[in-house]
């Protein structure tokens, strides 16, 4: 059985149903679910969070201000 890993969330997206991810949330994927999230800069795995914190969630708090502008 593949193996998940936790990821934390540095911009929300769309989880499903309706349900939008939120930022700092923390999700359990497979390597598949999170490489197009990843890629496009809205998720990091969490053991490189924990090390980048504070420039990360600096980052994805203004881009999530900008967004909602």
């Amino acid at each position: 059985m593949a193996e998940r890993k936790t990821y934390t969330v540095l911009l929300p997206f769309p989880t499903g149903g309706g349900h939008w991810s939120s930022i700092g949330q923390e999700l359990d994927l497979l390597d598949v679910e999170a490489s197009a999230l990843r890629s496009a800069g809205r998720l990091e795995l969490k053991n490189t969070a924990v090390a980048e914190s504070a420039a990360s969630s600096t980052a994805a708090k203004k881009a999530a201000a900008k967004k909602a502008e």
